[in-house]
């Protein structure tokens, strides 16, 4: 799980020419350079250098450790693409708040790719992405976390088993301590969706990771309606949060 090496990111940029259909000439959304694909292979080879992770939350390893021996997250594993920072923060934000659907396809294929991520796509039974508030998919017209999944893997794409509850919270600028509250029995899982969890293989896809308040909320609701194994998927980690010390 923590194996990292050059042999992802050769692969990626040979695969470069996917993230924009040829027929549209576009810039890069990174250098700005033109005509390039949406994210260049330029960009991918500096900005998208694989790392070592924590297998159970994602985050790098330090010599710090992590605080996953001594409090496991309700999942199995978590994989991501990169960190959430520059340059990719802009690109996140793009997709969610610039009403650009459209761009989950290169942020998706740079998940894809990432260590260990095509082996669970392939394994799954179900991807699941999470859900948003029905406030929120009202303000921006769709949920970017379902976006990513319907790139990933339309075949296993199960869109409505997981839903969330009206009143969960706005999670942005919250601390992990109030992002953890917030979440606390936010999911519920459809009427008769039950039978199509037990015993399933789950990747369970976001844009971000954070706390993993929402993630792992998320995971535990599936867990409690009988899901076998669960991943979580996200593009992007912060630096720290669930597995930090701090």
């Amino acid at each position: 799980m923590f194996g990292v090496g050059n042999q992802w990111l050769s692969r990626l940029a040979q695969r470069a020419h996917l993230l924009t259909p040829a027929r549209w000439p576009s810039s890069c959304h990174i250098c700005k350079s033109w005509p390039r694909h949406s994210i260049c292979e330029a960009c991918i080879q500096r900005f998208a250098q694989p790392q070592l992770r924590c297998k159970t939350c994602a985050l790098k390893v330090s010599e710090l450790g992590c605080r996953c021996v001594q409090e496991p997250p309700p999942i199995d594993a978590c994989l991501c693409a990169v960190d959430y920072d520059f340059p990719w923060a802009d690109c996140v934000k793009r997709l969610k708040f610039h009403n650009s659907p459209q761009s989950a396809q290169s942020l998706a294929e740079l998940m894809r790719h990432a260590p260990w991520v095509e082996a669970a796509l392939d394994q799954a039974h179900w991807v699941i992405p999470v859900p948003i508030s029905a406030q929120r998919l009202r303000e921006r017209g769709y949920n970017q976390a379902l976006e990513l999944s319907r790139r990933l893997a339309p075949a296993k794409l199960l869109r409505h088993a997981l839903l969330r509850h009206h009143g969960a919270s706005h999670q942005v600028g919250a601390s992990r301590k109030e992002r953890l509250e917030n979440m606390a029995d936010s999911f519920w899982i459809a009427p008769g969706a039950h039978a199509q969890l037990v015993n399933q293989r789950i990747v369970l896809v976001d844009d971000v990771m954070t706390s993993g308040a929402t993630l792992f909320e998320a995971a535990r609701c599936l867990r409690q309606a009988g899901a076998a194994h669960i991943t979580g998927l996200v593009f992007a980690r912060t630096p720290s949060g669930w597995g930090a010390r701090q």
